[in-house]
């Protein structure tokens, strides 16, 4: 009788469906030289096509001109820009999950992610940057070319070393710089090496005979220039010259191709390194993504290479520019990074040192199987959400180590109890598909009954059920049971007992399914696995609370809650239980009760982002301001959670009983404001970014336009530094370039940059906007006064 509770795509145990954003655009921490026709010609063919793709040879600045483009374009799009970085990406299969991660979506129940992120760009006027396609060009171009059919809103620009070769595509080539922005960028960058260097009549001619050499190549360039810390200028230039008479037989042809030119220059930069320091090179050719010091010493260390000298070779590295110094937001420049191509070039070296690549991947694997153990025995303690966030920025070498482990046949069993440690990561982040891809993968290349394999299966199956599957997660649960049995595994074989009682209850068999929980209790106890404990109780009161036993799901609530403590600093399993307790005071009739559950669940869970706990909560507050007799904060409550519903999946995990409660309160609700001021306020709701519409909620706004009195809203102008304002005060009074540079006492190529860098910052397209901002009521953009720099 209860099969109904649950609809097909959504119901299932208690989700911890949690993401985060991280397709915002970095931040620039160099200057942008030279591009402006590449710019102008990118952004006139963005504005009359869907997809254009930036080709050109590794180094070349791709990527760069993309993310100037884009970040002076993002006003043009009301859902803005959004960036996928594919380089770290070694499956084509988890490109949904690399665009769902960078949309901010979390996986959806029981649904195809690739359909559900469709779904979400069907509805959106975005420009998508998909940056680095050529590692799994197919899998873009199927991408590019569905996005072109099914989602008119959306622009997508992309960047390759080869066109995407889809119908309605437009490319661009992207050059080598030109002479004059060759030489400016080496003196850009030059000054960054010898404070004070500038071009002048004695050094100009070596300047220009070493940008002519690299073909002005950008990454190039700045490799070469970081050498002069060690040598002079014209000894550099003679050695550039040296080595390339040297590489093409005494001459050189017109055009040196612009692959051989790029892979000279890093074989120069490698051959100037230490014995020490290429080793090191190669080694971190491993990591896929930004790495921190802790991981460096201890997957690259080793023979020639002691863990006490790691810090000198990697800093020399970051001085060499090999190796880069993560700079966004929410890093604390503890974190470094290779350029795709330094690390292409890395992992060729590995190569070809022996078996010293396969050594690196191993000591890799264990690295991050190390950190995923830690994560997962601490999870119930106050080092969670560190943990965390630190696991879900290492997204890219998690998945790198999971690849390579189930490849091999004796990493097969490791890499399933990575992949199964894992779960409360999967569950947290959103990505249940992604974690039964890993699961299933394992568990597909070794049938032999082992304790790894039994683990594998029982969270799988959880993954399952957190998606709306239920039989093929019952059928999972059952196997779980068979195979911890023969795998000797108790604990796995006690969790897979309760959750096939949970889900037969649910599905109609209260008997069976109360046996198997009474049995899986008794397990447990005896086990006295505190996690697992945790886990039976909480999610036995969201089934509970479902069936409107409001006492027995607060009950077991208490249970979960004595077992976490008071003082453990855990949040996410103990916001998701003060949600389940809001559900049953909702079902007592007791809505001033569940709003204060509901807002302090959303309080605790914040801390990691959660879009499904807050989807909940949201939802709860709505219905506790529509029994309240506040229909104006119930409406926008409601669009709020619902724009989130639409990202986690379907409403409530699909549960009738709440469908019915969902109807219910918008129909009074749209009652009682009228349809027009309903929808009104319903789409406000649903047009807010989630910590905006959380932080409203906490604070009980009546409306989503309540100012949020921690977060002053800043003017435009603040985030522009002092020339910058004096450049762009210049610009509103109609001062050509050449005109700003000449009063500034700048070069007209630094003009260029500061007004390019002011478009970008400030997300304009035009000067036009620029000298708008001079009439802002707080006067950001005045060239006078105490805040005006001397001239430079």
């Amino acid at each position: 009788m209860y099969a109904e509770t649950f609809r097909k795509r959504g119901g299932g145990g208690m989700a911890l469906g949690y993401s985060r954003r991280t397709g915002e655009l970095p931040a620039e921490v160099t200057g942008f030289v030279g591009r402006s026709a590449e710019l102008d010609r990118t952004r006139e063919l963005v504005a009359r096509a869907r997809l254009v793709t930036l080709v050109g040879p590794g180094g070349v600045g791709k990527s760069r001109l993309a993310l100037r483009a884009a970040l002076t374009l993002k006003g043009n799009y009301a859902d803005g820009v959004v960036l996928a970085e594919l380089s770290s990406l070694h499956d084509p299969e988890l490109l949904p999950q690399a665009v769902a991660t960078a949309l901010g979506l979390a996986e959806p129940s029981g649904r195809v992610l690739l359909e559900v992120v469709m779904e979400h760009l069907r509805q959106r006027r975005l420009l998508l940057v998909l940056d680095t396609c050529e590692h799994h060009l197919d899998a873009c171009a199927f991408l590019a070319d569905l996005l072109l059919r099914e989602a008119p809103g959306v622009t997508v620009l992309a960047t390759s070393r080869q066109p995407l070769d889809v119908p309605g595509e437009h490319t661009l080539y992207v050059p080598p710089l030109a002479c004059d922005d060759a030489t400016t960028l080496f003196e850009q960058r030059a000054a960054a090496v010898v404070p004070g260097f500038r071009i002048n009549a004695g050094n100009h001619q070596d300047v220009l005979a070493l940008c002519r050499r690299l073909d002005g190549i950008p990454l190039a360039i700045e490799l070469a220039t970081v050498r002069l810390r060690a040598i002079p200028l014209d000894q550099l230039t003679a050695r550039l010259e040296q080595r390339f008479r040297v590489l093409t037989g005494g001459r050189r042809s017109a055009v040196l191709p612009r692959h051989q030119t790029l892979r000279t220059a890093i074989d120069w930069s490698h051959d100037l390194c230490s014995a020490e320091e290429r080793l090191l090179w190669a080694r971190l050719s491993v990591f896929a993504g930004p790495f921190d010091l802790a991981a460096v010493e201890e997957v690259c260390s080793g023979a020639g290479l002691p863990r006490d000298e790691i810090l000198e070779h990697l800093i020399a590295l970051v001085d060499k520019s090999v190796v880069l110094r993560v700079q966004r937001d929410g890093d604390d420049g503890s974190r470094y990074r290779l350029l795709d191509t330094i690390r292409e070039y890395g992992a060729d070296r590995c190569a070809a040192l022996g078996d010293e690549q396969e050594r690196c991947r191993a000591r890799h694997r264990t690295h991050y199987l190390t950190r995923v153990q830690h994560f997962y025995e601490t999870v119930l303690t106050s080092e969670q959400v560190t943990l965390y966030w630190e696991l879900y920025r290492d997204l890219p070498d998690l998945r790198s180590a999971l690849d390579y482990s189930l490849s091999r046949p004796d990493g097969i069993r490791p890499g399933l109890e990575m992949a199964a440690r894992l779960w409360p990561f999967w569950l947290t982040a959103g990505l249940s598909e992604e974690g039964r891809y890993w699961l299933g993968k394992g568990i597909d290349a070794d049938p032999e009954p082992c304790r790894e394999r039994a683990l594998a299966m029982l969270w799988r199956s959880l993954l399952a059920l957190v998606q709306g599957d239920l039989e093929p997660a019952l059928a999972g649960f059952e196997a779980t049971r068979k195979m911890a049995g023969q795998a000797g595994s108790e604990l796995d074989l006690a969790l897979a007992t309760g959750y096939t009682g949970g889900v037969r209850w649910l599905l109609g068999d209260p008997e069976t399914g109360q046996r198997l929980l009474d049995e899986a209790l008794a397990r447990q106890h005896r086990i006295n696995d505190r996690l697992g404990l945790v886990v039976f109780h909480y999610q036995k009161g969201y089934m509970h609370a479902v069936l409107r036993d409001s006492d027995a799901a607060v009950e077991e609530c208490e249970k979960a809650l004595l077992l976490l403590g008071d003082e453990s600093g855990e949040c996410i399993i103990k916001g998701q239980i003060l949600v389940i307790e809001a559900m049953a005071a909702w079902g007592r009739g007791e809505p001033a009760e569940c709003v204060a559950l509901a807002r302090s669940g959303l309080h605790r869970s914040r801390e990691v982002r959660e879009m499904f706990g807050a989807a909940n909560s949201l939802e709860l507050l709505a219905w506790g301001a529509a029994d309240l007799a506040n229909p104006s904060r119930a409406a926008w409550l409601l669009g709020a959670a619902g724009a989130l519903w639409r990202k986690v999946g379907s409403p409530m995990m699909g549960a009738a009983v709440y469908l019915d409660d969902h109807a219910r309160v918008e129909r009074a609700v749209r009652a009682e404001l009228g349809d027009a001021e309903f929808a009104r306020l319903f789409a406000q709701g649903a047009e807010l970014p989630l910590d905006r519409a959380v932080e409203l909620a906490l604070m009980d706004a009546d409306t989503p336009a309540t100012r949020l009195p921690r977060q002053p809203e800043s003017a435009p102008g603040d985030m522009l530094t002092r020339r910058e304002r004096q450049v762009a005060a210049l610009v509103s009074e109609g001062l050509t370039n050449r005109e700003i540079s000449e009063q500034l006492v700048i070069s007209k190529r630094t003009a260029d940059a500061h007004v390019e860098h002011i478009l970008a910052k400030l997300g304009f397209s035009s000067r036009a906007q620029i000298a708008a901002l001079a009439g802002h009521p707080q006067g950001t953009v005045t060239a006078t006064g105490p805040e005006a720099a001397p001239p430079q």
